[in-house]
């Protein structure tokens, strides 16, 4: 069995992936193939199928962890694995096999924690509060990237970024005082918050509808904006 993150050139390939994209594609010829990304908790990985297209199109779907057999080549200066042959996984947890957060998660979510409790500010404290202490939104935190295919592109990135970003503008409030250091950390803990709605499960955490049609940004504007409005009018004074 292969870990992505050990393929090499020119080696047989044999192992277990989640199929994070699939879509059938035309070659300049007009033959059908097959475009793949495999990814499993080490890494990701492009995959084509070129042979047995329909036969092997219907064993599976974008989503479904599969058992490959293959060749790993060299395609435009990236490793790219020529299927061979390729089943259904049904006894593997798709989810599993999403690349994944290295740090610890647990001592991440310490630190957000922490953060959050840095907001003094009445009304930013409570708005916070309403997302930090909400069990649904920190499990999504933890298991959802901040990004797609960019940065913390791994289940926990979005945990991860968000702590960073937040730990980067509380280390920035203290050397410029001026700054308003309750806003500053309150917004970095928030303004990732609409990935929650935006982005599907594990492994391929594809877009929700809304999330297509909306991007996190307005998601995440909303979310605030529903939550506030649920906070004591005294504290929606403050902000």
């Amino acid at each position: 069995m292969n870990a992505i993150a050990d393929l090499a050139e020119d080696r047989v390939v044999e192992g277990v992936y989640a199929v994070a994209r699939k879509q059938r594609l035309r070659t300049k010829g007009g033959a059908s193939y097959l475009a793949l990304e495999l990814v499993d908790p080490s890494g990701r990985v492009d995959a084509r199928i070129w042979n047995d297209v329909d036969l092997l199109d219907a064993r599976f779907d974008e989503g479904d962890a599969v058992r490959v057999l293959g060749r790993v080549e060299r395609f435009r200066d990236r490793l790219q694995v020529e299927v061979r042959s390729l089943e259904k996984a049904a006894e593997t947890d798709p989810a599993a096999l999403a690349p994944t957060i290295r740090r610890d998660r647990d001592e991440l979510d310490g630190f957000l924690d922490f953060l959050a409790g840095e907001v003094a500010h009445p009304g930013l404290r409570a708005t916070v509060a309403q997302f930090v202490d909400d069990s649904a939104i920190r499990e999504r935190y933890r298991t959802l990237p901040a990004t797609l295919d960019g940065h913390h592109s791994y289940a926990g990135g979005l945990l991860e970024h968000t702590v960073g970003v937040a730990t980067f503008c509380r280390e920035t409030a203290q050397l410029h005082p001026r700054l308003r250091a309750d806003l500053l950390i309150a917004a970095a803990l928030l303004h990732d918050v609409g990935r929650t709605r935006e982005l599907g499960p594990a492994p391929a955490f594809r877009p929700t509808e809304e999330g297509r049609l909306l991007g996190h940004v307005h998601l995440g504007l909303r979310l605030i904006e529903e939550r506030g409005g649920s906070l004591a009018a005294d504290a929606r004074a403050e902000l």
